[in-house]
């Protein structure tokens, strides 16, 4: 007996070595990673219809806006008291000037805010016609067109978060790990400097300004956005509440809207200072298709 269990104590090695070796050579012949476009099919069209759908909705938004150019914060307008507001005044020789009054301090923004060129004339409004849609003084028509367009990127947007949940695409691509969140300040300062990685993946950087849009502003927009319904808030007075009355959501609805078009501007400049033609042709086909494992080196030979 005690032969027997020597014998097999001795073989037990030896099998488990074997076991080793089977477990590595399927490993080699396992097949490759399959490989995957820097920029998936539902990102891209999720990207081109979210900037013609957010185009539509700020000129419409402004269109809405100079019906009222003022903004307050509470659940009614307190004329005295608003926090922005664009008006016109006459100076001492009788003409028109724009004014932009952000809290107590105030601007002359004459043929930007206030007062601009409509045709040959002048006229008094919040935005410029070159900004709204329709360029001319026409809010229910203004109201179609946003109402309209936010459907459609409500409904767009809810379907790129099932997407990115269920493809991985959110995980794998956007969500920040341990070595990213460390990283963001050198992140920064290389944007700062204008050194952009040349890897296919985002750094942490990119994909914290990413999430904060996808997860924090354009759902702000939504819901900020259905607090201005009196149908909506009929059905659901407790989200007025939750953001201290209908003007401060009209408050809260414009500064994201301003976040957003500031995101719009930096995302562009950032494309054409780390090559345009390259980042615009990945966002139409997809870019070259590589391996995980290939796009997470050159990521971290970019941020060596």
């Amino acid at each position: 007996m005690a032969a027997a269990e020597t014998e097999a104590c001795r073989s037990l090695p030896l099998a488990l070595s074997g076991d080793r070796n089977v477990a590595i050579n399927r490993s080699a012949n396992a097949a490759p990673a399959k490989p995957r476009r820097r920029h998936p099919g539902p990102v891209r069209i999720w990207h081109w219809l979210n900037l013609w759908f957010l185009i539509v909705m700020l000129m419409s938004g402004l269109q809405i806006f100079n019906a009222h150019p003022a903004l307050y914060w509470g659940s009614a307008s307190d004329f005295d008291a608003p926090w922005l507001e664009m008006y016109a005044i006459r100076d001492s020789e009788g003409g028109i000037l724009g004014q932009t009054a952000l809290g107590p301090w105030t601007f002359d923004t004459t043929g930007v805010l206030g007062y601009s060129q409509v045709g040959e004339r002048g006229a008094v409004r919040g935005f410029p016609a070159w900004s709204t849609l329709p360029s001319y003084q026409f809010l229910s028509m203004g109201r179609l067109w946003h109402f309209f367009f936010a459907w459609l990127f409500a409904g767009a947007g809810a379907l790129f978060v099932l997407y990115a949940l269920f493809s991985g695409h959110l995980k794998r691509d956007l969500w920040l790990s341990g070595p990213e969140w460390r990283g963001l300040g050198r992140d920064l300062l290389g944007h700062l400097r204008f050194r952009f990685p040349s890897g296919s993946g985002y750094n942490g950087l990119q994909k914290l300004s990413y999430l904060g849009v996808l997860l924090v502003a354009l759902p702000l927009m939504v819901v900020t956005g259905l607090c201005m319904s009196p149908t909506f808030n009929a059905a659901a007075p407790w989200l007025l509440d939750l953001f201290g009355g209908r003007q401060s959501a009209r408050s809260i609805h414009f500064l994201v809207a301003a976040a957003l078009v500031l995101f719009f501007v930096v995302h562009i400049a950032m494309v054409l200072l780390s090559g345009p033609w390259r980042q615009v042709r990945d966002m139409m086909t997809g870019g070259r298709r590589e391996t995980s494992a290939s796009s997470q080196r050159r990521h971290d030979d970019d941020t060596a």
